[in-house]
């Protein structure tokens, strides 16, 4: 059986979450299956060899029209060129949605990862907007033998917005990797890349495209909040609140946790660092920063090289992900398999993801972020007891399992 796969997504110059998926995704298929024939396929106007990762056991199809010449004629010319004839495949796998024009002798595969940008169209930029309205998202998986759905929450948005049939969709969860592990402190890569962004030595983090679907601006809020209600206190001040002038007496009263005093000192020590490139509408987010009364203690690192995520998550105390609208939302696994604790939404997809593993909040409430927050970095038992179940709940998910699923599939469709 001849297997094509678009590959045109790997042509990003900075991978997130869509690319990765298709990175790793065909990765583990090629080592799994030895025997089918792939052709991985994108086109370009331009030579980007050196771009396109190498693959074993795969022929890489390109062709040499302009990207927006190539999409047009699928899109408007009597749907030419049909790509599985060019590549000459007998199943073709898009993993996102894309122009495509595919004739029909050839069974059809889409991932759709989700569908923000019917739920929440606000979200996004005009052009963007444009582009998703151009594309049309019902006809075109109207073409489809099977959709997979990376999320029950997913596969429930394809039967609501899109009138799919429930029978035609399969969820197929995202994998995380085995480059995701606890890390021993005494690591010279963890230092190195401590070094290389200037990490502070305790930190909350967020990791992932800055637009306004990720809830950024509610990071930087709760954080502000977090560093409010926790503001060193000094025993003058402490002793006023009480009532009473003697301090020594009032510091070692039986009925005070030590915590009352110190937990402010402690937090003021954590930094935020917001780790990921900038997505669209992504402006809002330095505005909120800029008028942030702890604005010197956040810090922006911009987008992260793939190998050096693993080392952040082990450097962080804390990893926060209250977004709006997930499909899946991987970043919550690559954190706990690192044994970093994990606050995020309760929204969409992340209670799957997450399984009782998270301290889930309401996004739109920046008191209950912030509480969570705290709750993680003051209560030790607490937070320990997150680390496990986190790394428990992340060996549920390997690449593997993801791409296995995926070839059972293709036999399916193989009649």
């Amino acid at each position: 059986m001849k297997i094509g796969i678009d590959i045109r997504t790997l042509m990003d110059i900075q991978y997130s979450g869509i690319p990765e998926y298709t990175l790793n995704l065909i990765k583990e298929i090629l080592k799994l299956d030895k025997k089918n024939e792939y052709k991985l396929f994108y086109n370009s106007g331009k030579d980007i060899s050196d771009k396109i990762p190498k693959f074993d056991n795969a022929e890489i199809i390109k062709t040499n029209y302009p990207n927006k010449l190539f999409n047009n004629l699928m899109q408007r010319v009597l749907g030419a060129p049909k790509i599985d004839q060019l590549i000459k495949a007998d199943i073709f796998f898009m993993p996102n949605i894309g122009f495509v024009s595919l004739s029909n002798r050839c069974k059809k595969i889409i991932t759709i990862h989700d569908l923000s940008f019917l739920r929440f169209p606000e979200f996004f930029s005009l052009k963007r907007r444009i582009w998703h309205g151009i594309i049309n998202i019902k006809k075109i998986l109207n073409q489809f033998d099977k959709i997979i759905a990376v999320s029950e929450n997913t596969k429930n948005d394809l039967i609501d917005l899109c009138n799919i049939k429930a029978e035609k969709i399969k969820v197929i969860y995202h994998g995380v990797g085995g480059e995701y592990k606890v890390i021993e402190p005494n690591n010279q890569k963890l230092n190195e890349v401590k070094k290389k962004y200037a990490l502070p030595d305790d930190f909350i983090l967020y990791l992932g495209t800055l637009e306004p679907r990720k809830n950024v601006e509610g990071i930087i809020q709760a954080y502000g909040e977090l560093r409010e209600k926790n503001k060193p206190r000094t025993k003058d001040i402490s002793c006023r609140r009480h009532y009473t002038t003697d301090c020594d007496k009032l510091f070692n009263h039986p009925n005070l946790s030590e915590e009352f005093f110190v937990r402010g000192k402690n937090l003021e020590n954590f930094k935020l660092v917001i780790a990921g490139g900038r997505g669209w509408k992504y402006k809002n987010i330095f505005k909120i920063w800029s008028e942030s009364k702890y604005k010197d203690s956040i810090i922006f690192l911009g987008y992260i090289e793939g190998a050096d995520k693993v080392y952040l998550y082990n450097l962080a105390s804390l990893f926060v992900y209250p977004s709006f609208y997930e499909g899946f939302g991987l970043q919550l696994l690559e954190a706990m398999a690192c044994g970093t604790p994990v606050t995020c939404s309760f929204t969409s997809s992340l209670p799957e993801v997450a399984g009782g593993a998270a301290v889930m909040v309401d996004p739109y409430d920046t008191n209950n972020i912030a509480s969570a927050m705290e709750q993680i970095l003051t209560d030790n038992e607490f937070k320990n007891d997150l680390i496990k179940k986190g790394l428990a709940q992340a060996k549920r998910f390997s690449w593997e399992k993801t791409a296995g699923e995926h070839l059972d599939l293709f036999k399916v469709l193989d009649v």
